[in-house]
C-alpha cells in the first residue's frame, strides 16, 4: 500500500483509538505562519448542518408568502408567527438567539448559496462543500487541507514543534472533518471533551514488528504520539480557559460544542479553525407538527442553532475575543421549493449561509427567489452565489491571502463578496439587501423560440449562464470582458424543452439570476 493511501486509511483509524471512552482521531498538525503568529490570530467556526437545510424556512421571503401559501400549504408559516427582519425578509419564530445579534449587527445572511450543476445527494455534495470542488471534479483535498498544504509541503512530519505546539484545527466531534484534509494527513484533530484526553498507546516497534509493516506501524506510532502531544496542550488551555455566558442551553449538543470552542479559545489556544456539526435536517417528513406548523422538527433545530449561535456571541464578546472570532453555517443543499405530501421536503438547490462574528459587514447579501404557483416537484431555490465565493473571501478578507493564491486554492472566477468588515465599532445592522450592480431583464417571458438578454455593467469580465430547474447549468452564453454600458444577447431556444430556466450574471464582485418560463 502507498504511503498517502495508508494516510487516508490511517485517518480512519485514527478515530479507533478510545480515550476514557472517547474517539480522538489524531491526524492533525500545522500552522500557517499567515495564521499562527503574534501579528493574526482570527479563528475561523464552521458551523455545518447536515441533512439540506430547508433555506425557505429559515431566511422567509415576505414578498413571496401569497405564493409559498399555495406551493407550501402543508408546511406553511404565516406572516403572523415569524420574526421580521426588514420588509423583505423574516425569519423563522424558532430563531429568536439569531435576531438578538441580527440587532447587534453581528450578523451577515447570503441568500442562494449553491454551486454549478448541483449534486443532490447527500455524501456527494457534503464532499463537493468539504473539497471546494467542481461538481465534476474529485478532489483528495479539503479547501483548507490544500491551503496548510501549500504552506507546509512536510506536514505531518515533524509537527508539533516549538513553534508550532498547537493543533491547527479541531473538530468537536467523532471524526475530523475533511475541509482540512490534506495530501498527505488531515490537519484537523477530534476531541469530544478536552478534560478526558488520556494518552494514547503507542503501537510496539520491535523485531516481530520490523518486516513489512514497519512504515506503516512508524506512522501510527508518529501520530500517537501528535495526539498526546497535542491532547496536552488542549487540556491545558481547557484548565485556562473559561465560559462567562449564561445563554447556552443546558442539555443542547450544539451549545456544549460551541462553549467547548469559546473555552479553548480564551485558554490561549492557538487553533485557527474549530468545526462542528448539527445534524437531523433531512426533512423529507414531519418537517412542522400538522396544525401547528411553527414547531416541529425543523422548528427544534433552527432553536438549538439559533440559541447556541447567540451564546457562543454572547460568550466570546465577554470574554474579550469578539475580534478574533467569526462564524458560518453551511448545509451541502436547500430543499424544494414545493413541500412534499408528508408534511416535509425534499432534496433541492441552493440555501441560505449565515455569517456572525463583531468584523461581520451585517446586511442580507442577495435577493429573495421567485417562486411560482405552478413550480413543479423537482425545482429546487436557484443558485445566486457560488458558496466557493465565501470561501475565497474568508481566505483572503480573514486569513489575509492574496486574490491570486485563492485563485490557484479554488477557481479563477470566485468573487469577493462584501462579508467582512473592518472591527470598527458598530451599534445596529443597516438591515439593507445587497442586489448588485447589475440590471439585468429577459425578454419576452415566457418565451417560445427566443429570448434575449439585456444589462447593464461596469468594465469588467462577466459570465452569462443559462441553469435548468435542478441547478444544472446547461449553457454558457458568453463569458468575456464587457465595457461599461448596456449589452444585450440573444439566445436561440428551439432545442430546449418546456420549463423553467435560470438566466444568472455574474461578475467579479456581484451577481444576478432571473427566472425565465419556456412555453
Amino acid at each position: 500500500m502507498k504511503r498517502r493511501s495508508f494516510i487516508k486509511k490511517g485517518s480512519l483509524l485514527a478515530v479507533v483509538p478510545m480515550i476514557n471512552g472517547i474517539p480522538v482521531s489524531a491526524m492533525q498538525r500545522s500552522s500557517l505562519d499567515d495564521l499562527v503568529n503574534s501579528d493574526d490570530d482570527k479563528v475561523l467556526v464552521l458551523i455545518q448542518l447536515g441533512g439540506g437545510n430547508d433555506g425557505l424556512a429559515t431566511i422567509i421571503p415576505r414578498d413571496q408568502q401569497d405564493k409559498l401559501a399555495v406551493v407550501r400549504d402543508n408546511i406553511f408559516i404565516p406572516e403572523n408567527k415569524f420574526i421580521n427582519l426588514t420588509d423583505q425578509v423574516a425569519l423563522h419564530p424558532s430563531m429568536q438567539g439569531v435576531r438578538e445579534i441580527y440587532d447587534q449587527g453581528n450578523l451577515h445572511i447570503m441568500q442562494g448559496v449553491s454551486y454549478p450543476d448541483q449534486n443532490r445527494s447527500h455524501f456527494r455534495s457534503s464532499d463537493i462543500w468539504h473539497s471546494a470542488s467542481a461538481s465534476n471534479e474529485f478532489l483528495p483535498t479539503g479547501w483548507l487541507g490544500r491551503y496548510f498544504d501549500s504552506k507546509y509541503e512536510n506536514y505531518p512530519e515533524a509537527y508539533p514543534n516549538e513553534d508550532f505546539p498547537d493543533p491547527f484545527a479541531i473538530t468537536v466531534g467523532t471524526s475530523t472533518s475533511e475541509t482540512c484534509q490534506g495530501h498527505d494527513g488531515n490537519f484537523g484533530m477530534a476531541i469530544s471533551d478536552p478534560t478526558r484526553l488520556d494518552e494514547l498507546s503507542a503501537p510496539p516497534l520491535n523485531e516481530e514488528a520490523a518486516g513489512c509493516y514497519a512504515a506503516k506501524l512508524g506512522f501510527l506510532a508518529t501520530a500517537f504520539q501528535q495526539t498526546n502531544e497535542y491532547g496536552e496542550v488542549i487540556k491545558a488551555a481547557d484548565e485556562l480557559g473559561n465560559s462567562l455566558s449564561t445563554k447556552y442551553v443546558e442539555g443542547s449538543s450544539l451549545s456544549d460544542k460551541l462553549k467547548v470552542v469559546a473555552r479553548l479559545i480564551s485558554g490561549g489556544l492557538k487553533t485557527r479553525v474549530y468545526v462542528v456539526s448539527q445534524g437531523g435536517y433531512d426533512t423529507h417528513a414531519d418537517q412542522v407538527v400538522d396544525g401547528d406548523v411553527a414547531v416541529g422538527s425543523h422548528a427544534a433545530l433552527l432553536q438549538e442553532l439559533s440559541d447556541a449561535i447567540c451564546a457562543f456571541q454572547d460568550d466570546v464578546k465577554l470574554l474579550g475575543l469578539e475580534k478574533r472570532v467569526l462564524g458560518m453555517t453551511y448545509s451541502e443543499f436547500g430543499r424544494r421549493i414545493r413541500s412534499n405530501g408528508s408534511l416535509g421536503t425534499d432534496h433541492g438547490t441552493a440555501a441560505p449561509m449565515m455569517f456572525f462574528g463583531e468584523c461581520i459587514n451585517p446586511m442580507i447579501n442577495g435577493e429573495n427567489p421567485e417562486i411560482d404557483t405552478a413550480v413543479d416537484d423537482l425545482e429546487g431555490v436557484p443558485m445566486q452565489f457560488d458558496f466557493r465565493s465565501a470561501y475565497g473571501t474568508i481566505l483572503m478578507d480573514w486569513f489575509g491571502l492574496e486574490r491570486t493564491a485563492v485563485e490557484s486554492l479554488l477557481y479563477f472566477d470566485f468573487q469577493h463578496l462584501p462579508i467582512i468588515r473592518d472591527c470598527s465599532p458598530i451599534n445596529t445592522s443597516t438591515g439593507e439587501s445587497v442586489n448588485d450592480n447589475f440590471e439585468l431583464s429577459v425578454s419576452p417571458n415566457p418565451f417560445s423560440s427566443y429570448v434575449q438578454v439585456e444589462f447593464q455593467s461596469t468594465n469588467e469580465w462577466l459570465r452569462v449562464s443559462v441553469f435548468d430547474n435542478l441547478g444544472a447549468e446547461i449553457k454558457v452564453l458568453t463569458d468575456q470582458k464587457f465595457t461599461a454600458g448596456i449589452h444585450k444577447l440573444s439566445m436561440e431556444a428551439h432545442h430546449l424543452a418546456s420549463g423553467v430556466y435560470f438566466i444568472r450574471i455574474q461578475g467579479r464582485t456581484a451577481q444576478k439570476t432571473k427566472r425565465i418560463v419556456k412555453i
